[in-house]
């Protein structure tokens, strides 16, 4: 079996700017279309669809991604969703201002607020008041994608304690660790990736996840959640956990 490795990739140290941190950039959106990542994500959302039926317009659904980057995955899915869900609020935290004004118009135009939030994660996660309320901030879904292999299981295991704090449900899509996936990343060049993303991809799944590694760094000392882990796809492993009576509340009676 492939040990987990992390590993520092080169796009997290190149500036907003860099051209082969946009080209990268690029390069990723074209490596979520190979990965499938936005149909993952909507066969995953659905299952929180009772968040969303039960909300109006005065209620928003409010959704928080972590290391969103220039949040177009989820532009994608929120077009996917377009007069399937409420209103809903989203915030794109990342540590780079990536999220550009077109973007944010395009989530607009679908009726979902979006809010950039240019914040190091861990900086988050340590922040236990809102700015504007002096509250807890509480989101009632937090999502990721290829975002939780960047941290060993230490910093990981905290990330997930301040994640299971603030939300009644999570998903998150990573990279699978597993030797395809390994022979995969090696031949992303064909997708005309650059240098950056080639070394990158690689990179990730070394770092990636298998089985149930995710859900064995989740609070084991808070009940009242459901977990799920599993493959997606040919290169992805997902973690799903949701409050168990949210769970309840979505079964048919």
């Amino acid at each position: 079996m492939m040990p987990r490795v992390v590993a520092a990739e080169t796009l997290d140290g190149l500036a907003e700017d860099d051209p082969a941190a946009m080209r990268s950039r690029r390069d990723l959106q074209r490596v979520h279309r190979v990965m499938g990542t936005r149909g993952i994500m909507l066969r995953a959302l659905r299952d929180f669809r009772a968040l969303a039926v039960s909300r109006s317009a005065e209620t928003p659904l409010r959704i928080l991604e972590l290391g969103a980057g220039d949040g177009s995955l989820m532009l994608g899915v929120a077009r996917a969703l377009q007069g399937k869900w409420p209103a809903v609020e989203i915030t794109l935290l990342d540590r780079q201002n990536l999220v550009s004004r077109p973007t944010i118009a395009g989530y607009a135009r679908l009726g979902w607020r979006a809010t950039p939030q240019v914040m190091d994660v861990f900086d988050w996660a340590s922040s236990r008041e809102s700015e504007r309320s002096g509250h807890v901030a509480y989101w009632d879904v937090i999502v990721a994608n290829l975002f939780l292999h960047h941290f060993e299981g230490p910093q990981l295991a905290a990330l997930l304690a301040a994640i299971e704090s603030r939300t009644e449900s999570v998903f998150a899509c990573e990279p699978r660790r597993a030797r395809l996936a390994l022979a995969g990343s090696h031949l992303i060049g064909a997708l005309g990736a650059n240098a950056v993303t080639r070394e990158d991809a690689v990179l990730s799944v070394h770092a990636g996840f298998r089985d149930s590694e995710i859900s064995a760094l989740w609070p084991g000392n808070r009940p009242g959640w459901t977990l799920d882990e599993y493959p997606a796809s040919l290169f992805s492993h997902c973690f799903c956990a949701q409050r168990s009576d949210l769970e309840a509340a979505a079964a048919p009676s």
